[in-house]
């Protein structure tokens, strides 16, 4: 195999790489994105619009929303990161559509393929606190605007629960309703099986 054939097979490998990596994310509903993040008061990471919390969409910015491209992202999207935490997708902005993080800080073709998403942050320490503390690169799923809703449970009980135990029944001749001993002719079993002995309290027991 001579050097040109040799290169033009790792070429074709390595742009079969990306396309079978997402169509196995497609499957698992998931996307590999570079997460970063901008805030709403100071630095480079706020720009006139986000310093007034004002999105591409009109909402008002507030933590838990995030800046995604809609091209691949829809507005109204739900992404939710690895920890749990989950961001509406709101916003996007040209870095993000770029995809300019991912191509500089990606190691391997499929990191510098990843999608971006902006994270928002109302200030800038909290915005580097959250960065620096998480990886760059991450597994995320996305739920479109128009996916169910998942049902809850309904745990409630259909019957009523009795607060107050039912209180016996009167005998007709009028006699006593309390406790009484059983006594036995046959001495009392202490066996495996139990049986009924004389209590000096007047209840049944084992």
């Amino acid at each position: 195999m001579n050097p040109k054939q040799l290169a033009l097979i790792l070429m074709i490998a390595a742009m079969a790489i990306p396309s079978g990596f997402a169509v196995e994310n497609a499957r698992n509903n998931s996307l590999l994105a570079r997460v970063t993040v901008y805030w709403a008061r100071g630095g480079r990471g706020a720009d006139h619009y986000t310093r007034q919390h004002k999105s591409a969409t009109g909402m008002r910015l507030h933590v838990g929303h995030c800046a995604v491209d809609p091209k691949k992202i829809p507005y109204g999207s739900r992404v939710v990161l690895p920890d749990g935490t989950s961001l509406a997708a709101v916003d996007t902005g040209s870095a993000v559509q770029n995809r300019k993080a991912a191509r500089h800080a990606g190691r391997n073709p499929n990191e510098r393929n990843a999608i971006v998403i902006d994270k928002f942050f109302e200030t800038k320490q909290k915005a580097l606190a959250w960065a620096n503390s998480n990886p760059p690169f991450v597994s995320v799923k996305v739920i479109p605007p128009n996916a169910p809703a998942v049902a809850v449970p309904n745990l409630t009980n259909s019957q009523p629960i009795a607060l107050t135990p039912p209180q016996p029944a009167k005998p007709a001749n009028g006699g006593s309703t309390g406790a009484m001993t059983i006594a036995t002719n046959s001495p009392t079993t202490t066996g495996p099986t139990g049986g009924i002995v004389r209590n000096p309290l007047g209840r049944l027991g084992r």
